[in-house]
């Protein structure tokens, strides 16, 4: 259960890594352009090569700065439309399974029970859920799939994965 959300805690820390990276390039960046300014306040000139050094530091740190800050940006957008994408899917396939079951005229308890299977729940769990005997929820399971015209839960479920596979090229 944990596992599916690793994806998105990786990219969280992606983004938390990056917005780190580009606070210390900033507060180098700030010591260095500060320094530039103090130096040449004090009568040095651009001509000395330390100071033509500490300036270029500035402007590539500056110019870093800038940079990361962009591709936070983008990474911050990418995940908000994946999640967007996500969402989408959930919703999607909650509609498909809806019209599934209005097809093949499933009743309210066989509607729960269905779904149950296709969450990957066996009969034993769905029966100590619901409070019924195993033996209720196989034979409801045997109606559903005979509703369903299929032999059984495998089959069910390829049901499912087929239109999913398929919304792309419809």
């Amino acid at each position: 259960m944990i596992a599916r959300y690793f994806p998105a805690m990786k990219r969280e820390r992606r983004a938390i890594t990056l917005a780190a990276i580009i606070l210390l390039q900033a507060l180098c960046a700030i010591f260095f352009v500060g320094d530039v300014i103090f130096d040449l306040s004090h009568g040095d000139h651009l001509d000395d090569l330390h100071l033509i050094l500490e300036a270029v530091a500035a402007l590539a740190l500056c110019a870093g700065v800038i940079y990361l800050m962009r591709e936070l940006r983008d990474l911050l957008n990418r995940m908000a439309a994946m999640e967007l994408g996500i969402r989408a899917a959930r919703g999607e396939m909650a509609d498909l399974i809806d019209a599934f079951f209005d097809q093949w005229r499933l009743t309210p308890s066989e509607r729960e029970i269905a779904l149950m299977v296709l969450k990957g729940i066996d009969n034993d769990s769905i029966a100590k859920m619901r409070g019924t005997a195993q033996g209720t929820v196989r034979a409801q399971c045997t109606r559903i799939y005979a509703k369903a015209q299929v032999d059984g839960r495998p089959q069910l479920l390829s049901i499912f994965m087929e239109e999913l596979l398929n919304v792309g090229e419809g």
